[in-house]
């Protein structure tokens, strides 16, 4: 199955591209293409729901609408099931699969919305007082989940409300803990707390809904990335269990997310994981609900530690590892239908590939090859993936647990508007790096390479720094939009990357400017002498978040390296960023303490202490919204490179946090930076 999976790249897209007058892939294209997400099947895996992102250039802004496959008819067209200029997004099948379930602001706020099947339009489900932030329909239909933000002191909804409308004269707010603000908004003292209600065969809520974690001093659902996968309905919808985070006192550098299970209608919620300090995440039951799986992580305080599967006998508390020789960190996971197995998806060397895991024994099984599994359902014997790689962007296949078949594409999206863009081809390849240990990476061709040209190189850094810059799609950094604009790219998974075996993402910690630096030498290094149409002496780095500290590393020790750099939201001051940033456990952790305990490891590997080696041209872009890396790193780097009489631009974004998400500054971030490459790598 895996060597047929790994045929997801050939998609109808490049037959359609061979027909087509070649070009290059441009930002105009990443910005305004078709985004499917990910797919869920129906009870009776019939059909699949989805979502696709369709960008409005007037409007400055991404509109999702849900669509449907019918899989019992192999040339079935895909139906669009919502309409109009509001979002529709996720999706959840009723029991009967005759009604879709979903989230809209069509109202004015997020609310939950119906859609029959049988015909006609849909109808609202919740009409709060506040915005629902994501929900979950009971197996029985008879029930919601649903996060929403309030005051926990509050005695119902309209009182939240009530608070959010009373603004006085006076703007300031007082604060007794952190966090003070979090990713890319001020705290106002609102938790996200799940709650449930009952709704009728129409529907409709019949009742209030109910706190289910408001005893809580934590938040269900948090942010960045929290979502309905945070809490699951048992089986038999009579108990719902989810993992919050633990806020108090501690919250801003404590990574301790607990597991609870509450009765679904109301009741006090009882601790699953209290033995565990560390994050707890994903419960989800099996099928029969005897065995409750999440993932769990062991050590307190680091956010990138190995996500290991837990399963627990409901009847006796008891837990067991599984597979816990597998060094994979999972990302995410589902039950198959017989609960004899959990599909995973996980990074592997290079790749983010989708497993099998025995429930009984451990044993794992590849399920998937090259490319990135961003999203996939599993009904019976039919799994659904969201797949794409550096060269085909997110689509729909169906195949199938037993391995019948070749994967068979499902949708088509911007295929058309694509069918003249070339792609550049990619490779990945291997050398060895810091301590000798074997390093990968990838390099891309531009889009028009001729046999025996030499290309200018846009070096690109990733972020996390527990992240990977892997064989996946990607709609911020993505290579392609260099190769279209006529660049080679290199980029390297150095020591600290994911997909490597927890030991190497461990590496990084406590040692951000060696072993990664090494090994971006070493690997530049090999990729030159591996392909000869890399042009070393005309080549910029790049890098976002942990990539843009790296970039003023750069500038500090490696003064000659390059003929550009580009710094998006980097550290500039270690010191300043202990203070100021939101989650101190991440700075904390990879600096094996607060400043205060150890202010030597914070100031060894410290940009700012580096400034008088700098001279390398360089754009510094920022999100004056990222709470993150605050604005005063990226002044500080500006200010530093302007002081010394060094080239430099700052490009600032008053509307943008950690990421650049709205389309019109998605394009003015692309254009300026391909204008800074061009200025220094093609006189």
């Amino acid at each position: 199955m895996m060597s047929r999976l790994m045929m997801f790249g050939a998609t109808t897209l490049a037959a359609a591209t061979a027909l087509a007058a070649p070009r290059g892939f441009t930002a105009q294209d990443l910005v305004t293409m078709e985004r499917v997400g990910s797919p869920v099947l129906s009870p009776d895996a019939t059909r699949v729901v989805y979502t696709v992102r369709a960008t409005d250039l007037d409007k400055n802004r991404g509109i999702t609408q849900l669509w449907m496959l019918d899989l019992r008819h192999p040339a079935a067209s895909p139906v669009r099931l919502t309409q109009g200029d509001s979002s529709s997004t996720d999706p959840e099948w009723s029991p009967a699969a005759d009604a879709i379930y979903f989230l809209s602001t069509r109202s004015g706020s997020s609310q939950v919305w119906r859609l029959p099947l049988g015909g006609g339009e849909a109808s609202p489900v919740t009409a709060l007082p506040v915005e629902v932030d994501n929900f979950r329909l009971a197996p029985g239909g008879d029930r919601l989940a649903l996060s929403l933000s309030v005051f926990r002191d509050c005695p119902d909804l309209a009182c939240t409300k009530t608070r959010l409308a009373q603004h006085g004269k006076a703007s300031g707010r007082l604060y007794q803990r952190l966090f003070v603000r979090h990713w890319d908004t001020w705290s106002d003292g609102r938790n996200a707390v799940l709650y449930s209600a009952p709704i009728d065969s129409s529907g409709r809520v019949t009742a209030a809904p109910v706190s289910l974690s408001g005893t809580l001093d934590g938040d269900v659902s948090s942010k960045p990335f929290g979502d309905h996968d945070d809490y699951q309905f048992s089986p038999d919808g009579k108990r719902i269990v989810f993992s919050v985070r633990i806020a108090g006192k501690t919250e801003a550098w404590s990574t301790n997310f607990d597991v609870y299970q509450v009765p679904a209608a109301g009741g006090a919620p009882r601790n699953l994981t209290a033995d565990n300090l560390a994050w707890d995440a994903k419960p989800s039951f099996a099928p029969d609900g005897k065995t409750l799986a999440y993932l769990a992580m062991r050590r307190p305080g680091f956010e990138s530690d190995r996500f290991r599967l837990v399963l627990m006998d409901v009847a006796s508390g008891s837990k067991r590892v599984l597979a816990d020789q597998w060094d994979r960190s999972i990302a995410d996971y589902r039950w198959s239908g017989d609960g004899k197995r959990l599909l995973a998806a996980a990074d592997d060397l290079g790749q983010h590939r989708l497993f099998a895991i025995d429930a009984a024994s451990g044993k794992v099984e590849a399920l998937s090859g090259e490319g990135d599994v961003a999203g996939f359902d599993v009904r019976g014997d039919t799994l659904v993936m969201a797949h794409n790689n550096l060269a085909a962007p997110t689509q729909l296949f169906r195949t199938t647990l037993g391995g019948h078949g070749a994967p068979v594409q499902l949708t088509h999206n911007s295929e058309q508007a694509l069918a003249d863009v070339r792609f550049g081809q990619y490779e990945q390849f291997s050398f060895a790096g810091a301590n000798g240990d074997t390093v990968h990476g990838y390099v891309m061709k531009p889009w028009n390479a001729a046999p025996g040209g030499k290309y200018p190189i846009a070096f690109l850094i990733h972020g996390g720094p527990q992240g990977s810059f892997g064989n996946a799609w990607g709609y911020r950094w993505n290579p392609q939009t260099y190769a279209g604009a006529g660049y080679a790219t290199v980029f390297i998974d150095f020591h600290g990357s994911t997909g490597y075996g927890q030991g190497f993402t461990d590496s990084i910690s406590g040692d951000w400017g060696g072993k990664p630096l090494e090994d971006l030498k070493k690997g530049l290094d090999a990729a030159v002498a591996k392909f000869p149409w890399l042009d070393r002496a005309r080549s910029c780095a790049l890098g976002a978040s942990y990539g843009g500290y790296m970039i003023n590393w750069i500038a500090g020790n490696w003064p000659d390296g390059f003929r550009c750099l580009v710094n998006h939201d980097g550290v500039f001051d270690a010191r300043g960023m202990a203070y100021a940033t939101e989650e101190l456990w991440f700075t904390e952790w990879e600096n094996r303490g607060t400043y205060v305990q150890n202010a030597a490891l914070y100031e060894k590997y410290n940009p700012v202490l580096f400034v008088k080696n700098w001279k390398t041209p360089m754009l510094v872009v920022q999100g004056d919204q990222d709470f993150r890396i605050p604005t005063a790193q990226g002044l500080g780097t500006f200010t530093a490179l302007q002081r010394q009489g060094i080239d430099s631009k700052l490009l600032v974004f008053p509307d943008e946090n950690h990421w650049v998400l709205k389309p019109a500054n998605s394009l003015l971030w692309h254009h300026t930076v391909i204008d800074w490459l061009d200025h220094y790598l093609k006189p």
